[in-house]
Protein backbone atom coordinates (compact mmCIF):
# COMPACT_ATOMS: atom_id res chain seq x y z
CA UNK A 1 0.00 0.00 0.00
CA UNK A 2 2.76 2.04 0.67
CA UNK A 3 3.54 4.95 -1.03
CA UNK A 4 0.34 5.47 -2.18
CA UNK A 5 -1.39 6.04 1.09
CA UNK A 6 1.16 8.51 1.66
CA UNK A 7 0.60 10.00 -1.81
CA UNK A 8 -3.03 10.22 -1.34
CA UNK A 9 -2.81 11.90 2.33
CA UNK A 10 -0.21 14.45 0.95
CA UNK A 11 -2.70 15.38 -2.00
CA UNK A 12 -5.63 15.89 0.05
CA UNK A 13 -3.72 18.13 2.28
CA UNK A 14 -3.72 20.46 -0.83
CA UNK A 15 -6.85 19.71 -1.63
CA UNK A 16 -8.24 20.76 2.20
CA UNK A 17 -6.03 24.01 1.62
CA UNK A 18 -8.31 24.85 -1.54
CA UNK A 19 -11.44 23.52 0.26
CA UNK A 20 -11.84 20.91 -2.14
CA UNK A 21 -14.30 18.08 -0.96
CA UNK A 22 -13.24 15.61 -4.92
CA UNK A 23 -10.30 15.83 -7.00
CA UNK A 24 -10.03 14.65 -10.72
CA UNK A 25 -6.91 13.12 -11.95
CA UNK A 26 -7.03 11.99 -15.54
CA UNK A 27 -4.49 9.87 -17.19
CA UNK A 28 -3.74 13.24 -19.50
CA UNK A 29 -1.19 16.11 -19.41
CA UNK A 30 -0.97 19.66 -20.51
CA UNK A 31 -0.94 18.91 -23.98
CA UNK A 32 -3.72 15.74 -24.54
CA UNK A 33 -2.02 13.59 -26.72
CA UNK A 34 -1.89 10.03 -26.58
CA UNK A 35 1.52 9.05 -25.01
CA UNK A 36 2.94 10.60 -22.17
CA UNK A 37 6.48 11.35 -20.79
CA UNK A 38 7.75 10.15 -17.34
CA UNK A 39 7.68 13.53 -15.80
CA UNK A 40 3.86 13.83 -16.46
CA UNK A 41 2.44 10.43 -15.39
CA UNK A 42 1.06 11.83 -12.85
CA UNK A 43 -1.98 9.29 -12.35
CA UNK A 44 0.57 6.77 -12.30
CA UNK A 45 2.40 8.30 -9.62
CA UNK A 46 -1.06 8.34 -7.35
CA UNK A 47 -2.30 4.98 -8.14
CA UNK A 48 -0.24 2.74 -9.53
CA UNK A 49 -1.77 1.85 -12.64
CA UNK A 50 0.42 2.12 -16.11
CA UNK A 51 -2.72 2.04 -18.42
CA UNK A 52 -2.89 4.33 -21.16
CA UNK A 53 -6.36 5.56 -20.29
CA UNK A 54 -7.97 6.05 -17.54
CA UNK A 55 -9.08 8.34 -14.35
CA UNK A 56 -8.95 8.67 -10.48
CA UNK A 57 -11.43 11.02 -8.13
CA UNK A 58 -9.80 11.75 -4.61
CA UNK A 59 -12.12 12.24 -1.68
CA UNK A 60 -11.60 13.47 1.65
CA UNK A 61 -11.60 10.09 2.26
CA UNK A 62 -12.05 7.37 -0.06
CA UNK A 63 -10.57 7.22 -3.76
CA UNK A 64 -11.91 6.32 -6.91
CA UNK A 65 -9.97 4.67 -10.36
CA UNK A 66 -11.40 4.30 -13.90
CA UNK A 67 -10.62 2.28 -16.23
CA UNK A 68 -11.88 0.50 -19.42
CA UNK A 69 -12.36 -3.41 -20.59
CA UNK A 70 -8.79 -3.49 -21.68
CA UNK A 71 -7.35 -2.52 -18.59
CA UNK A 72 -9.69 -4.93 -16.12
CA UNK A 73 -7.12 -7.57 -14.78
CA UNK A 74 -3.91 -5.13 -15.22
CA UNK A 75 -5.87 -2.73 -12.67
CA UNK A 76 -6.49 -5.33 -9.96
CA UNK A 77 -3.08 -6.31 -10.28
CA UNK A 78 -1.24 -2.92 -10.04
CA UNK A 79 -3.53 -0.80 -7.68
CA UNK A 80 -4.58 -1.26 -3.82
CA UNK A 81 -8.26 -2.06 -3.49
CA UNK A 82 -7.76 -1.16 0.15
CA UNK A 83 -6.97 2.68 -1.47
CA UNK A 84 -8.78 3.01 -4.60
CA UNK A 85 -12.50 1.35 -5.99
CA UNK A 86 -12.09 0.30 -9.54
CA UNK A 87 -15.24 1.26 -11.78
CA UNK A 88 -15.59 1.37 -15.14
CA UNK A 89 -14.89 4.32 -17.20
CA UNK A 90 -17.85 3.50 -20.02
CA UNK A 91 -20.10 1.99 -17.76
CA UNK A 92 -19.53 3.86 -14.78
CA UNK A 93 -17.75 7.15 -16.05
CA UNK A 94 -15.76 9.31 -13.57
CA UNK A 95 -18.52 12.78 -12.96
CA UNK A 96 -21.63 10.05 -13.04
CA UNK A 97 -20.40 8.21 -9.99
CA UNK A 98 -18.73 11.96 -8.54
CA UNK A 99 -22.26 13.51 -8.68
CA UNK A 100 -23.56 10.58 -6.07
CA UNK A 101 -21.04 10.89 -3.98
CA UNK A 102 -21.00 14.57 -3.45
CA UNK A 103 -23.95 16.47 -1.59
CA UNK A 104 -25.23 20.04 -3.14
CA UNK A 105 -22.75 23.07 -2.11
CA UNK A 106 -19.66 20.86 -2.22
CA UNK A 107 -16.76 21.67 -4.90
CA UNK A 108 -15.08 19.22 -7.09
CA UNK A 109 -11.44 20.22 -8.51
CA UNK A 110 -9.96 20.13 -12.10
CA UNK A 111 -6.65 21.51 -13.57
CA UNK A 112 -7.81 22.76 -16.52
CA UNK A 113 -4.60 22.38 -18.53
CA UNK A 114 -5.54 18.55 -18.43
CA UNK A 115 -9.23 19.09 -20.29
CA UNK A 116 -10.69 19.90 -23.44
CA UNK A 117 -13.15 22.64 -23.24
CA UNK A 118 -15.35 20.46 -24.42
CA UNK A 119 -15.26 18.27 -21.62
CA UNK A 120 -15.16 21.24 -18.80
CA UNK A 121 -18.65 22.85 -20.02
CA UNK A 122 -19.87 19.35 -19.75
CA UNK A 123 -18.71 18.35 -16.67
CA UNK A 124 -19.75 22.19 -15.37
CA UNK A 125 -23.15 21.64 -17.06
CA UNK A 126 -23.88 17.81 -14.96
CA UNK A 127 -22.43 19.19 -11.63
CA UNK A 128 -24.41 22.40 -11.90
CA UNK A 129 -27.54 20.07 -12.02
CA UNK A 130 -26.63 18.71 -8.98
CA UNK A 131 -25.72 21.98 -7.31
CA UNK A 132 -22.16 21.17 -6.93
CA UNK A 133 -19.56 23.14 -8.48
CA UNK A 134 -16.91 22.62 -11.08
CA UNK A 135 -13.13 24.68 -9.86
CA UNK A 136 -10.72 25.44 -12.04
CA UNK A 137 -7.48 25.48 -10.46
CA UNK A 138 -4.41 27.81 -11.20
CA UNK A 139 -1.72 24.96 -9.97
CA UNK A 140 -1.70 21.36 -10.23
CA UNK A 141 -1.83 19.82 -6.35
CA UNK A 142 -0.06 16.49 -7.76
CA UNK A 143 3.04 18.86 -9.16
CA UNK A 144 2.97 20.00 -5.50
CA UNK A 145 3.05 16.94 -3.94
CA UNK A 146 5.17 14.76 -6.20
CA UNK A 147 8.55 15.45 -4.88
CA UNK A 148 10.95 12.96 -7.26
CA UNK A 149 9.20 13.81 -10.04
CA UNK A 150 11.16 12.76 -12.92
CA UNK A 151 13.12 15.58 -15.09
CA UNK A 152 12.04 16.76 -18.48
CA UNK A 153 13.96 15.66 -21.57
CA UNK A 154 15.69 18.23 -23.11
CA UNK A 155 16.48 16.60 -26.89
CA UNK A 156 17.20 18.89 -29.67
CA UNK A 157 14.30 18.80 -32.62
CA UNK A 158 14.76 17.67 -35.84
CA UNK A 159 14.69 19.88 -38.73
CA UNK A 160 12.92 17.21 -41.32
CA UNK A 161 13.90 17.95 -44.79
CA UNK A 162 11.91 18.87 -47.95
CA UNK A 163 12.80 15.26 -49.58
CA UNK A 164 10.36 14.12 -46.93
CA UNK A 165 7.84 16.79 -46.35
CA UNK A 166 6.89 17.63 -49.48
CA UNK A 167 6.01 21.29 -48.76
CA UNK A 168 8.48 23.79 -46.90
CA UNK A 169 7.06 25.17 -44.12
CA UNK A 170 6.18 28.51 -45.35
CA UNK A 171 3.84 27.30 -47.34
CA UNK A 172 2.55 25.41 -45.10
CA UNK A 173 1.82 28.15 -42.72
CA UNK A 174 0.97 30.71 -45.66
CA UNK A 175 -1.76 27.91 -46.62
CA UNK A 176 -2.92 27.57 -43.67
CA UNK A 177 -2.56 31.21 -42.93
CA UNK A 178 -5.51 31.51 -45.98
CA UNK A 179 -7.76 29.46 -44.34
CA UNK A 180 -8.31 31.11 -41.23
CA UNK A 181 -8.34 34.34 -42.83
CA UNK A 182 -11.89 32.61 -44.46
CA UNK A 183 -13.25 31.59 -41.63
CA UNK A 184 -12.85 35.14 -40.29
CA UNK A 185 -10.40 34.84 -38.03
CA UNK A 186 -7.20 36.88 -37.08
CA UNK A 187 -4.93 33.67 -35.92
CA UNK A 188 -5.76 30.45 -34.54
CA UNK A 189 -4.71 28.63 -31.29
CA UNK A 190 -2.74 25.59 -32.70
CA UNK A 191 -2.98 23.43 -29.95
CA UNK A 192 -1.69 20.09 -31.08
CA UNK A 193 2.26 18.96 -30.93
CA UNK A 194 1.46 16.97 -34.08
CA UNK A 195 -0.36 20.12 -35.97
CA UNK A 196 2.90 22.41 -34.63
CA UNK A 197 5.61 19.83 -36.35
CA UNK A 198 4.06 19.07 -39.70
CA UNK A 199 3.51 23.49 -39.73
CA UNK A 200 7.51 23.80 -39.23
CA UNK A 201 8.56 20.42 -40.32
CA UNK A 202 10.18 19.46 -37.15
CA UNK A 203 9.90 16.60 -35.77
CA UNK A 204 11.35 15.66 -31.64
CA UNK A 205 12.15 12.95 -28.84
CA UNK A 206 10.12 14.53 -25.71
CA UNK A 207 7.61 10.96 -26.20
CA UNK A 208 8.60 7.56 -27.08
CA UNK A 209 6.90 6.24 -29.98
CA UNK A 210 5.78 9.65 -31.24
CA UNK A 211 8.18 11.96 -33.02
CA UNK A 212 7.33 15.91 -31.63
CA UNK A 213 8.42 18.91 -29.84
CA UNK A 214 5.99 19.68 -26.83
CA UNK A 215 4.53 22.67 -27.20
CA UNK A 216 1.70 24.49 -28.95
CA UNK A 217 1.63 27.87 -31.77
CA UNK A 218 -0.36 30.58 -32.88
CA UNK A 219 -0.57 31.01 -36.44
CA UNK A 220 -1.83 34.13 -38.27
CA UNK A 221 -3.57 34.77 -41.44
CA UNK A 222 -0.57 36.72 -42.85
CA UNK A 223 1.44 33.11 -42.14
CA UNK A 224 3.31 33.97 -39.19
CA UNK A 225 3.85 31.66 -36.44
CA UNK A 226 4.70 31.89 -32.53
CA UNK A 227 5.80 28.69 -31.36
CA UNK A 228 5.98 28.06 -27.44
CA UNK A 229 8.45 25.49 -26.43
CA UNK A 230 11.45 24.73 -24.68
CA UNK A 231 13.59 27.19 -26.62
CA UNK A 232 16.91 25.01 -25.58
CA UNK A 233 15.54 22.35 -28.13
CA UNK A 234 15.45 24.62 -31.16
CA UNK A 235 18.61 23.47 -33.18
CA UNK A 236 21.03 25.91 -34.82
CA UNK A 237 19.79 26.60 -38.47
CA UNK A 238 15.95 26.15 -37.14
CA UNK A 239 15.18 30.00 -38.53
CA UNK A 240 16.75 29.03 -42.18
CA UNK A 241 14.68 25.89 -42.17
CA UNK A 242 10.99 27.68 -41.21
CA UNK A 243 11.71 30.66 -43.61
CA UNK A 244 10.67 34.21 -42.39
CA UNK A 245 7.84 34.95 -39.96
CA UNK A 246 8.28 32.07 -37.17
CA UNK A 247 9.12 33.35 -33.27
CA UNK A 248 9.84 30.91 -30.64
CA UNK A 249 8.96 31.45 -26.76
CA UNK A 250 8.82 29.78 -23.68
CA UNK A 251 5.87 28.21 -22.92
CA UNK A 252 5.58 30.21 -19.88
CA UNK A 253 5.10 33.14 -21.86
CA UNK A 254 1.54 31.80 -23.93
CA UNK A 255 -0.54 33.61 -21.16
CA UNK A 256 0.65 36.96 -22.09
CA UNK A 257 1.00 36.58 -25.83
CA UNK A 258 -2.63 35.92 -25.64
CA UNK A 259 -3.22 38.72 -23.26
CA UNK A 260 -1.90 40.84 -26.24
CA UNK A 261 -4.86 39.17 -27.97
CA UNK A 262 -7.46 41.64 -27.13
CA UNK A 263 -10.11 42.35 -29.74
CA UNK A 264 -8.56 39.44 -32.28
CA UNK A 265 -10.61 36.61 -33.48
CA UNK A 266 -8.82 33.90 -32.36
CA UNK A 267 -9.75 30.29 -33.83
CA UNK A 268 -9.93 27.32 -30.89
CA UNK A 269 -10.84 24.20 -30.92
CA UNK A 270 -13.13 23.23 -28.18
CA UNK A 271 -12.93 19.70 -28.80
CA UNK A 272 -8.95 19.76 -28.85
CA UNK A 273 -7.59 22.55 -27.46
CA UNK A 274 -7.72 22.39 -23.00
CA UNK A 275 -9.98 24.25 -21.19
CA UNK A 276 -7.00 26.78 -20.10
CA UNK A 277 -6.09 28.39 -23.14
CA UNK A 278 -9.61 28.56 -23.90
CA UNK A 279 -10.47 30.32 -20.34
CA UNK A 280 -7.07 32.73 -20.74
CA UNK A 281 -8.43 33.71 -23.98
CA UNK A 282 -11.60 35.08 -22.86
CA UNK A 283 -9.98 36.53 -19.96
CA UNK A 284 -7.41 38.78 -22.51
CA UNK A 285 -10.71 40.07 -24.21
CA UNK A 286 -10.38 38.31 -27.63
CA UNK A 287 -13.27 37.10 -29.67
CA UNK A 288 -12.86 33.59 -29.66
CA UNK A 289 -14.80 31.67 -32.61
CA UNK A 290 -15.14 28.15 -31.88
CA UNK A 291 -13.89 25.69 -34.74
CA UNK A 292 -11.54 22.74 -35.84
CA UNK A 293 -8.04 23.14 -35.56
CA UNK A 294 -7.42 24.05 -39.19
CA UNK A 295 -4.35 21.93 -39.75
CA UNK A 296 -5.80 18.55 -39.21
CA UNK A 297 -7.13 17.76 -42.45
CA UNK A 298 -4.24 18.98 -44.82
CA UNK A 299 -2.06 17.10 -42.45
CA UNK A 300 -4.30 14.16 -42.98
CA UNK A 301 -4.16 14.43 -46.79
CA UNK A 302 -0.51 13.40 -47.72
CA UNK A 303 1.30 14.72 -50.95
CA UNK A 304 2.74 12.93 -53.15
CA UNK A 305 6.28 12.70 -51.75
CA UNK A 306 5.07 11.75 -48.49
CA UNK A 307 2.73 9.18 -50.20
CA UNK A 308 5.57 7.78 -51.96
CA UNK A 309 7.43 7.92 -48.51
CA UNK A 310 5.04 5.94 -47.05
CA UNK A 311 5.50 2.98 -49.72
CA UNK A 312 8.70 3.17 -49.17
CA UNK A 313 8.92 2.56 -45.56
CA UNK A 314 6.66 0.37 -46.09
CA UNK A 315 9.14 -2.04 -47.87
CA UNK A 316 11.90 -1.68 -45.51
CA UNK A 317 8.89 -2.53 -42.91
CA UNK A 318 7.93 -5.72 -44.52
CA UNK A 319 11.56 -6.74 -45.05
CA UNK A 320 11.93 -6.65 -41.23
CA UNK A 321 8.69 -8.38 -40.92
CA UNK A 322 8.97 -11.20 -42.80
CA UNK A 323 12.71 -11.92 -41.64
CA UNK A 324 10.65 -12.01 -38.03
CA UNK A 325 8.54 -14.18 -39.20
CA UNK A 326 11.00 -16.80 -40.73
CA UNK A 327 12.91 -16.77 -37.51
CA UNK A 328 9.98 -17.58 -35.78
CA UNK A 329 8.86 -20.06 -37.80
CA UNK A 330 11.91 -21.69 -37.87
CA UNK A 331 12.46 -21.55 -33.89
CA UNK A 332 8.88 -23.16 -33.20
CA UNK A 333 10.07 -25.77 -35.60
CA UNK A 334 13.02 -26.62 -33.78
CA UNK A 335 10.89 -26.59 -30.47
CA UNK A 336 11.79 -23.08 -28.93
CA UNK A 337 8.62 -21.57 -27.86
CA UNK A 338 10.23 -17.96 -26.74
CA UNK A 339 8.38 -15.82 -24.40
CA UNK A 340 6.27 -12.86 -25.58
CA UNK A 341 9.09 -10.35 -24.41
CA UNK A 342 11.94 -12.12 -26.15
CA UNK A 343 9.89 -11.97 -28.98
CA UNK A 344 8.96 -8.56 -29.41
CA UNK A 345 13.12 -7.83 -29.19
CA UNK A 346 13.42 -9.99 -31.76
CA UNK A 347 11.20 -8.15 -34.23
CA UNK A 348 12.67 -4.94 -32.75
CA UNK A 349 16.12 -6.14 -33.78
CA UNK A 350 15.07 -6.40 -37.43
CA UNK A 351 12.84 -3.58 -37.67
CA UNK A 352 16.15 -1.30 -35.83
CA UNK A 353 18.25 -2.49 -39.05
CA UNK A 354 16.20 -1.12 -41.53
CA UNK A 355 17.68 2.25 -43.38
CA UNK A 356 15.75 5.35 -42.43
CA UNK A 357 14.30 4.03 -38.89
CA UNK A 358 14.19 6.25 -35.74
CA UNK A 359 11.81 4.35 -33.00
CA UNK A 360 8.97 2.11 -32.78
CA UNK A 361 5.08 3.92 -32.96
CA UNK A 362 3.87 2.36 -30.40
CA UNK A 363 4.76 -0.33 -28.03
CA UNK A 364 4.20 -3.81 -29.69
CA UNK A 365 1.74 -5.80 -28.60
CA UNK A 366 3.30 -9.54 -28.96
CA UNK A 367 0.06 -11.67 -27.42
CA UNK A 368 0.62 -15.60 -27.11
CA UNK A 369 -2.68 -17.66 -26.95
CA UNK A 370 -5.38 -16.33 -24.41
CA UNK A 371 -3.29 -13.36 -23.67
CA UNK A 372 -3.94 -12.25 -27.70
CA UNK A 373 -8.06 -12.24 -26.75
CA UNK A 374 -7.06 -8.79 -25.47
CA UNK A 375 -7.00 -6.52 -28.26
CA UNK A 376 -4.56 -3.71 -26.68
CA UNK A 377 -2.47 -6.36 -24.38
CA UNK A 378 1.25 -5.22 -23.02
CA UNK A 379 3.26 -7.61 -22.26
CA UNK A 380 5.06 -5.26 -20.47
CA UNK A 381 2.42 -5.04 -17.81
CA UNK A 382 3.20 -8.27 -15.90
CA UNK A 383 4.97 -11.68 -16.17
CA UNK A 384 5.52 -12.22 -20.47
CA UNK A 385 3.61 -15.21 -21.50
CA UNK A 386 5.36 -18.13 -23.58
CA UNK A 387 4.10 -19.18 -26.47
CA UNK A 388 1.99 -22.80 -26.39
CA UNK A 389 1.80 -25.12 -29.17
CA UNK A 390 -1.64 -25.52 -31.40
CA UNK A 391 -2.77 -22.18 -30.61
CA UNK A 392 -2.06 -18.47 -32.35
CA UNK A 393 0.49 -15.76 -31.69
CA UNK A 394 -1.08 -11.78 -32.46
CA UNK A 395 1.81 -9.66 -33.01
CA UNK A 396 0.73 -5.66 -34.04
CA UNK A 397 4.06 -3.25 -33.83
CA UNK A 398 5.36 -0.36 -36.51
CA UNK A 399 7.75 1.99 -36.59
CA UNK A 400 8.87 5.47 -36.96
CA UNK A 401 11.03 6.33 -40.15
CA UNK A 402 12.24 9.29 -41.92
CA UNK A 403 9.66 8.92 -44.59
CA UNK A 404 6.90 7.44 -42.90
CA UNK A 405 5.18 5.45 -40.34
CA UNK A 406 3.81 1.69 -40.12
CA UNK A 407 1.40 -0.40 -38.23
CA UNK A 408 0.90 -4.11 -38.88
CA UNK A 409 -0.50 -6.92 -37.20
CA UNK A 410 -0.39 -10.71 -38.05
CA UNK A 411 -1.44 -13.76 -36.39
CA UNK A 412 0.57 -16.45 -36.45
CA UNK A 413 0.03 -20.39 -36.45
CA UNK A 414 1.98 -22.03 -33.37
CA UNK A 415 1.22 -25.79 -34.18
CA UNK A 416 -2.17 -26.49 -35.22
CA UNK A 417 -4.85 -24.92 -34.31
CA UNK A 418 -8.35 -26.01 -34.22
CA UNK A 419 -10.98 -25.55 -37.01
CA UNK A 420 -13.25 -22.99 -34.92
CA UNK A 421 -9.70 -20.75 -34.34
CA UNK A 422 -9.60 -21.18 -38.30
CA UNK A 423 -12.28 -20.20 -39.46
CA UNK A 424 -12.36 -17.25 -36.61
CA UNK A 425 -9.52 -15.90 -38.55
CA UNK A 426 -10.20 -16.45 -41.97
CA UNK A 427 -14.01 -14.51 -41.28
CA UNK A 428 -11.32 -11.75 -39.87
CA UNK A 429 -9.49 -12.02 -43.41
CA UNK A 430 -12.70 -11.80 -45.59
CA UNK A 431 -13.54 -8.67 -43.89
CA UNK A 432 -9.84 -7.18 -44.01
CA UNK A 433 -9.85 -8.02 -47.83
CA UNK A 434 -13.51 -6.83 -48.35
CA UNK A 435 -12.27 -3.19 -47.15
CA UNK A 436 -9.04 -2.89 -49.18
CA UNK A 437 -11.53 -3.74 -52.10
CA UNK A 438 -13.87 -0.94 -52.22
CA UNK A 439 -14.78 1.90 -54.23
CA UNK A 440 -16.51 4.67 -52.73
CA UNK A 441 -17.89 8.06 -54.20
CA UNK A 442 -15.96 11.42 -52.80
CA UNK A 443 -18.00 12.33 -49.48
CA UNK A 444 -17.91 9.02 -48.24
CA UNK A 445 -16.87 8.54 -44.88
CA UNK A 446 -15.27 5.85 -42.67
CA UNK A 447 -18.28 5.24 -40.56
CA UNK A 448 -19.80 4.25 -43.59
CA UNK A 449 -17.35 1.41 -45.41
CA UNK A 450 -17.21 -0.13 -41.60
CA UNK A 451 -19.40 -2.73 -41.93
CA UNK A 452 -17.80 -3.93 -45.02
CA UNK A 453 -14.94 -5.31 -42.65
CA UNK A 454 -17.66 -6.94 -40.33
CA UNK A 455 -19.99 -8.44 -42.37
CA UNK A 456 -19.13 -11.97 -42.44
CA UNK A 457 -18.48 -12.21 -38.41
CA UNK A 458 -22.11 -10.77 -38.29
CA UNK A 459 -23.19 -13.61 -40.20
CA UNK A 460 -22.19 -15.94 -37.67
CA UNK A 461 -23.40 -13.60 -34.25
CA UNK A 462 -19.44 -12.41 -33.95
CA UNK A 463 -18.13 -8.82 -33.72
CA UNK A 464 -15.12 -6.98 -31.81
CA UNK A 465 -15.45 -3.56 -30.15
CA UNK A 466 -12.39 -1.77 -31.62
CA UNK A 467 -12.92 0.36 -34.50
CA UNK A 468 -11.80 -0.98 -37.83
CA UNK A 469 -9.47 2.01 -39.04
CA UNK A 470 -7.38 4.86 -37.72
CA UNK A 471 -5.75 7.45 -39.42
CA UNK A 472 -1.70 7.43 -39.62
CA UNK A 473 0.95 10.07 -39.91
CA UNK A 474 3.57 10.37 -41.80
CA UNK A 475 6.66 10.59 -39.58
CA UNK A 476 3.98 11.52 -36.75
CA UNK A 477 1.60 9.87 -34.90
CA UNK A 478 0.54 6.30 -35.66
CA UNK A 479 -3.40 7.33 -34.65
CA UNK A 480 -4.13 10.41 -36.52
CA UNK A 481 -7.01 12.57 -37.12
CA UNK A 482 -9.81 13.10 -38.24
CA UNK A 483 -10.43 9.79 -40.31
CA UNK A 484 -11.65 7.12 -38.94
CA UNK A 485 -13.89 3.67 -40.02
CA UNK A 486 -15.94 2.43 -37.24
CA UNK A 487 -19.17 2.19 -35.60
CA UNK A 488 -19.98 6.27 -35.06
CA UNK A 489 -16.72 7.34 -36.08
CA UNK A 490 -16.41 10.76 -37.60
CA UNK A 491 -18.74 11.88 -40.46
CA UNK A 492 -15.04 13.30 -42.35
CA UNK A 493 -14.84 12.21 -46.01
CA UNK A 494 -11.80 10.23 -46.91
CA UNK A 495 -10.17 11.96 -49.08
CA UNK A 496 -7.14 11.35 -51.83
CA UNK A 497 -3.67 11.10 -49.80
CA UNK A 498 -5.45 9.95 -46.38
CA UNK A 499 -3.40 7.04 -44.38
CA UNK A 500 -5.88 4.67 -42.42
CA UNK A 501 -5.92 1.29 -40.83
CA UNK A 502 -7.45 -1.92 -42.22
CA UNK A 503 -7.99 -4.00 -38.91
CA UNK A 504 -10.69 -6.14 -38.07
CA UNK A 505 -10.53 -9.16 -35.31
CA UNK A 506 -12.06 -11.33 -33.66
CA UNK A 507 -11.48 -12.23 -30.00
CA UNK A 508 -12.27 -15.20 -27.38
CA UNK A 509 -12.11 -14.50 -23.70
CA UNK A 510 -8.88 -15.93 -22.32
CA UNK A 511 -8.41 -18.47 -25.50
CA UNK A 512 -7.36 -16.75 -28.51
CA UNK A 513 -7.69 -13.61 -30.57
CA UNK A 514 -6.68 -12.34 -34.19
CA UNK A 515 -6.27 -9.30 -36.01
CA UNK A 516 -5.85 -8.78 -39.89
CA UNK A 517 -3.98 -5.17 -40.14
CA UNK A 518 -3.10 -3.49 -43.30
CA UNK A 519 -2.29 0.07 -44.02
CA UNK A 520 -4.04 1.64 -46.70
CA UNK A 521 -3.87 4.91 -48.74
CA UNK A 522 -6.84 6.51 -50.38
CA UNK A 523 -6.28 6.68 -53.75
CA UNK A 524 -8.34 8.52 -56.99
CA UNK A 525 -9.47 6.14 -59.44
CA UNK A 526 -11.94 7.51 -62.04
CA UNK A 527 -15.32 8.85 -61.77
CA UNK A 528 -18.89 8.01 -61.00
CA UNK A 529 -20.74 7.47 -63.73
CA UNK A 530 -24.06 8.85 -62.84
CA UNK A 531 -23.05 11.88 -61.20
CA UNK A 532 -19.51 12.57 -62.43
CA UNK A 533 -18.07 12.37 -58.85
CA UNK A 534 -14.87 11.65 -57.88
CA UNK A 535 -14.57 7.53 -57.51
CA UNK A 536 -12.25 6.65 -54.61
CA UNK A 537 -10.21 3.84 -53.46
CA UNK A 538 -7.55 1.89 -51.39
CA UNK A 539 -4.04 1.08 -52.19
CA UNK A 540 -2.53 -1.62 -49.63
CA UNK A 541 0.77 -0.25 -48.32
CA UNK A 542 1.59 -3.21 -46.64
CA UNK A 543 3.55 -6.05 -48.01
CA UNK A 544 3.43 -8.61 -45.68
CA UNK A 545 2.00 -12.49 -45.92
CA UNK A 546 -0.58 -13.57 -44.07
CA UNK A 547 -0.90 -16.75 -42.69
CA UNK A 548 -2.06 -19.69 -44.95
CA UNK A 549 -2.07 -22.28 -42.37
CA UNK A 550 -4.89 -20.15 -40.14
CA UNK A 551 -6.65 -20.56 -43.08
CA UNK A 552 -10.49 -22.41 -44.03
CA UNK A 553 -9.97 -22.50 -47.47
CA UNK A 554 -14.11 -23.29 -48.02
CA UNK A 555 -15.23 -20.40 -46.64
CA UNK A 556 -13.27 -17.83 -49.03
CA UNK A 557 -14.75 -17.63 -52.49
CA UNK A 558 -13.30 -17.28 -56.10
CA UNK A 559 -12.81 -13.45 -56.16
CA UNK A 560 -11.17 -13.61 -52.05
CA UNK A 561 -8.40 -16.25 -53.02
CA UNK A 562 -7.80 -14.29 -56.57
CA UNK A 563 -7.44 -10.81 -54.63
CA UNK A 564 -4.79 -12.76 -51.97
CA UNK A 565 -3.11 -14.89 -54.88
CA UNK A 566 -2.35 -11.45 -56.33
CA UNK A 567 -1.46 -9.68 -53.14
CA UNK A 568 1.14 -12.82 -52.42
CA UNK A 569 2.36 -12.34 -55.48
CA UNK A 570 2.76 -8.27 -55.39
CA UNK A 571 4.37 -9.28 -51.73
CA UNK A 572 7.07 -11.72 -53.65
CA UNK A 573 7.87 -9.58 -56.08
CA UNK A 574 8.77 -6.46 -54.26
CA UNK A 575 10.26 -8.33 -51.27
CA UNK A 576 12.07 -11.06 -52.79
CA UNK A 577 15.24 -8.60 -54.06
CA UNK A 578 15.88 -7.80 -50.39
CA UNK A 579 16.02 -10.55 -49.01
CA UNK A 580 17.90 -14.20 -49.21
CA UNK A 581 18.98 -17.77 -47.65
CA UNK A 582 16.55 -19.27 -45.14
CA UNK A 583 14.00 -15.68 -45.31
CA UNK A 584 13.87 -15.90 -49.29
CA UNK A 585 12.80 -19.73 -49.20
CA UNK A 586 10.74 -18.88 -46.49
CA UNK A 587 8.99 -15.95 -48.10
CA UNK A 588 8.60 -17.93 -51.62
CA UNK A 589 7.15 -20.55 -49.60
CA UNK A 590 4.20 -18.69 -48.11
CA UNK A 591 3.49 -16.44 -50.71
CA UNK A 592 3.01 -19.47 -53.32
CA UNK A 593 -0.62 -19.32 -55.31
CA UNK A 594 -3.50 -20.83 -53.07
Amino acid sequence: MEPYSDRLESLRAQMAEQQLDALLVPRADEYLGEYLPAYNERMAWLSGFSGSAGAVVVLRESAAIFVDGRYTLQVRQQVSQQLFSIHSLIDEPPLQWLKAQLSPGQKVGYDPRMHTQAWALQAQSALARSEQELVALERNLIDTCWQDRPVPQSQPAMLLEEMYTGQASADKRAQIGSAIRAAGADVAYIFAADSCAWLLNIRGRDIPCLPLVLGSGLLYANGEMQFFCDPDKIPAGFAEHVGTGVEVFEEASLAQVFASLSGKVVLHDAQAANAWSRQQLEKSGARVLVGTDPVELPKACKNPVQVQGMRDCHIRDAVAEVQFLAWLDAEVAAGRLHDEAQLSDQLFGYRAAQDLFQETSFDTISAAAGNAAMAHYNHLNGEPSRLGMDSVYLVDSGGQYLDGTTDITRTVAIGKPAAEVRRSFTLVLKGCIALAQARFPAGTSGASLDILARQFLWQQGLDYEHGTGHGVGSFLSVHEGPQRIGKGASDVALRPGMVVSDEPGYYKSEEYGMRCENLLVVIEVGEMVDSGKQLLAFETLTLVPFDRRLLDRDLLTGAELTWLNEYHSRVCSVLSPRLDGDDLTWLERTTRPL
